[in-house]
């Protein structure tokens, strides 16, 4: 059968006023061509729907057995169509976000709090993990995109890239070194340098390349967090290195950024999500806003 709503709201139009001419003005269309809807249901079902006669019209019995299910039809198409429509329009929906833990506590805050006030009835949630857990998170389907730095891609995540930021050192304000306002590279080699454990020092060592990077391969200290690295350096045991973005960190911790040059170096932040999942519009929108209103270069001035 090839039953259009149209002719299924039209059915319930005439049987609801008892009355082509009625059903007709409050559809806004004409009676010959409600008429002709009518006929074409009534050719699709192969039933009469309607009693005609020269007094009065009336639901034929086969039309009011019928009747219950258009209206649960038609109710149910008007539930889905409402329920499109909030979510076109963000009157609901959700925004899961995977992020590595010092960037949760930077610009993604101030930015929630922002899309929350546009579209108070979206609800947006946070995880805020380690860096290596938030391909893992997108992927599985817990959260809907996930922002963080270069790592591999899993084969079921497309990418983004949203910022750029170069390696800076971070030290005491009195030590010498924050007194020339940038330092070489190779000049780091001479400082009792605390370093991160893992990925995030191993890409640095590819990118000035085994043979000059000895003083980072073998440094003073070695550390698997950011916060423990920055409190080691405010009490006088060495020098770090970090991305602008810690700036946050890094001030309170009483501490200065010195950018490193010879060369500077780059680390790429992206956006990752689902190849195969589609965003919902609340999610697309949380994208739009976040990539509109981000500023990180304020962590370099």
């Amino acid at each position: 059968m090839n039953v259009t709503l149209r002719q299924l709201r039209a059915f319930l139009a005439v049987h609801q006023e008892g009355s082509f001419t009625k059903a007709a003005e409050t559809l806004h269309i004409t009676q010959s061509a409600l008429s002709s809807i009518i006929k074409e249901l009534e050719n699709n079902l192969e039933l009469g729907l309607f009693d005609r006669s020269t007094r009065k019209l009336e639901t034929s019995e086969a039309g009011r057995n019928i009747l219950p299910a258009v209206i649960r039809m038609l109710d149910e198409m008007d539930t889905l169509t409402n329920e499109v429509k909030g979510l076109k329009e963000l009157d609901y929906g959700k925004v899961r976000i995977a992020v590595a833990q010092q960037l949760a506590s930077v610009e993604l805050p101030r930015i929630i709090s922002m899309y929350n006030t546009m579209y108070p009835q979206v609800e947006v949630s946070m995880i805020d993990c380690g860096v290596e857990k938030i391909q893992d998170i997108v992927s599985s389907g817990e959260a809907d995109i996930g922002i963080g730095p270069e790592r591999k891609l899993q084969t079921s995540l497309s990418k983004r890239l949203i910022f750029s930021q170069p390696f800076h050192l971070a030290t005491l304000p009195s030590h010498p070194i924050a007194q020339g306002g940038r330092i070489r590279w190779k000049d780091i080699a001479s400082l009792e340098l605390i370093t991160l454990r893992g990925t995030f020092t191993d890409l640095l060592i590819e990118n000035l390349m085994r043979d000059s990077a000895d003083y980072i391969i073998k440094p003073k200290h070695q550390v698997n967090f950011m916060s423990t690295a920055l409190s080691m350096v405010k009490n006088g045991l060495g020098v770090t290195l970090c991305l602008p973005y810690a700036f946050e960190s890094v001030k309170q911790n009483e501490l200065v950024m010195v950018p490193i040059c010879d060369p500077i170096i780059y680390r790429n932040f992206y956006l990752y999500s689902s190849k195969n999942r589609e965003k919902l519009p609340a999610v697309q929108k949380f994208i739009d806003v976040y990539l509109k209103h981000m500023h990180f270069d304020r962590a370099l001035e």
